[in-house]
């Protein structure tokens, strides 16, 4: 091998370590490597520990008119070969008929992948029609392999940071939403506690009004007890995929005006201006439905005191669409993949009470329905969460 050859192969493989994303960098070192090594198809396979089977992780065709897809077939025999005799083996074809099309001529290459010190998989070559591989390119396949290799660990590294940071934060979020829950809980139970004490003074002698008073605080304090403790067993509920939901027809528009009622009884300020253009009954149970629109107000003003509530309703392509207009502060765009996770809380809007569980709901209700929530936002002007649902019939059973 001369020194120019060297120095491309210098050149390449310094790019491909350059190179963050492994699927790009993987794609650079085998397109740029053709120049010093040609094939047609080329195909990573890894060996599943678990059943001792073999898995296509990688396959690229750059001619003679085949697909990766198609391409990947080529390797599947070679490839278990590899793995099993742990050696670089080549596969010729018979002699050609005279006219036979040379794509089914398939010189094949294969080459061993060593995940750290085990074997871990095989790396497939395939030139349609010839030339036979010759040794100085079996070395550079097993040169190939390793890069390869390098980069298939650096996608399983990849995916376990990944999978890593999610539990992290998961975990953060749960000991968040303990800390966050024990406070909620506690000023419920305070006030409950307190009056019921102050009711039960024997040195004191209180008034009929402010005996109503504070049995009217008590009361109001225990709904809001029932109602976290509801939320805490529903969203484990939802979780644990053991919720029943009751499926009948079910007019959405109606249904929103009366949670809207329901809302605006307790909150007279509150501004809703509601449009709808005649949408279709659909198939839902609607006190699961009243649960998601109830936690979307509910959340609306806690984040957007003040601001006007705007619901519209529109059918189109078989789908019913509810946006749900808030005129608030917004969520910063970092924040928004996150909401609806269990527990999350936007940072920040500490000084808002609630547990983080909100949303995680409305979204596994909408989700059990056949549909899909989500929200768009910009800061200073507003939150819109959007909800789709079929307006074609759904199975009870589904």
């Amino acid at each position: 091998m001369d020194i120019e050859t060297l120095r491309a192969l210098h050149k390449i493989f310094h790019a491909v370590e350059l190179e963050p994303d492994w699927k790009i960098a993987l794609d650079s070192l085998l397109g740029n490597l053709r120049t010093q090594f040609v094939y047609d198809n080329v195909s990573a396979y890894l060996l599943d520990r678990r059943t001792n089977g073999q898995e296509v992780v990688y396959a690229r065709a750059v001619g003679r008119g085949k697909n990766a897809e198609a391409d990947a077939t080529w390797g599947e025999s070679i490839a278990s070969q590899v793995l099993l005799q742990d050696t670089p083996l080549l596969k010729e074809p018979g002699d050609p008929l005279p006219g036979s099309n040379r794509l089914l001529q398939a010189h094949v290459l294969g080459v061993p992948l060593y995940m750290g010190a085990r074997l871990g998989g095989a790396l497939v070559f395939v030139r349609f029609g010839g030339p036979t591989f010759q040794e100085e390119q079996i070395t550079l396949a097993s040169l190939i392999a390793s890069w390869t290799s390098s980069l298939l660990e650096r996608k399983a590294l990849q995916e376990a940071r990944t999978d890593l940071e999610s539990i992290q934060r998961q975990m953060r979020l749960q000991d968040d939403f303990v800390s966050t829950i024990s406070h909620e809980l506690r000023t419920p139970l305070g006030f409950i506690k307190g009056y019921s004490t102050s009711l039960l003074r024997e040195d004191a002698n209180w008034d009929e009004a402010t005996q109503k008073e504070f049995l009217t605080i008590i009361d109001e304090e225990a709904d809001r007890l029932t109602g976290l403790i509801e939320n805490m067993l529903e969203s484990a509920r939802l979780q644990s995929k053991t919720l029943q939901f009751k499926f009948q027809p079910m007019r959405l528009d109606a249904l929103i005006r009366d949670v809207t009622v329901r809302v605006t009884t307790h909150h007279t300020g509150l501004e809703v201006n509601i449009e709808t253009e005649g949408v279709p009954a659909i198939l839902g149970d609607s006190v699961r439905m009243s649960q998601v629109f109830e936690n979307l107000f509910s959340n609306a003003v806690k984040y957007a005191p003040g601001s006007r509530i705007d619901i519209a309703l529109v059918e189109k392509d078989g789908r019913v669409r509810v946006t749900f207009n808030d005129h608030g502060q917004g969520i910063p765009e970092d924040f928004i993949p996150f909401i609806f996770e269990r527990f999350y809380r936007v940072p920040g809007e500490r000084s808002v009470t609630g547990t983080g569980l909100g949303l995680y709901i409305c979204k596994q209700i909408i989700l059990a329905h056949h549909g899909k929530i989500w929200a768009e936002s910009v800061l200073d002007e507003g939150t819109t969460f959007v909800i789709e649902l079929p307006s074609e019939p759904i199975s009870k059973n589904s």
